[in-house]
């Protein structure tokens, strides 16, 4: 029997205006949230990161839409494990008033399968 195919998973991900609207000094919980975010996707069992982008340096403010703030790519077991990684901005508290990540982050997960590059 064959290994079953991973599911190939861009997490998009957007920093909200509320995370805009933090005086400097308190943005830094939102950031060990978000670390948080970034291990816990990588530590759910079967979940290979592909790798991540930022490009926060050329876009600054909110995304309402494309393109988003940042991005993971992964390899997924299955749709269920995506659904956990997408529910982890639910679950991560960012501060003591028990604000959670999806106050200051939103993500959209695209699944597809990889595209492998024909030979010529």
């Amino acid at each position: 029997m064959s290994e079953p195919t991973p599911i190939r998973t861009l997490l998009c991900l957007a920093v909200q205006p509320a995370f805009f609207d933090l005086p400097f000094g308190q943005i830094g919980g939102v950031w060990k949230a978000t670390q948080a975010f970034m291990s816990g996707v990588a530590k759910l069992d079967g979940v290979t990161v592909l790798g991540t982008l930022d490009d926060d340096q050329t876009q600054v403010g909110t995304s309402p839409a494309f393109p988003w703030t940042w991005y993971m790519l992964c390899d997924f077991p299955d749709r269920q494990s995506v659904i956990a990684a997408c529910n982890l901005l639910r679950t991560i508290v960012v501060d003591d008033e028990d604000h959670r990540l999806w106050k200051y982050m939103r993500v959209e997960a695209r699944m597809g399968r990889a595209l492998t590059i024909p030979e010529l």
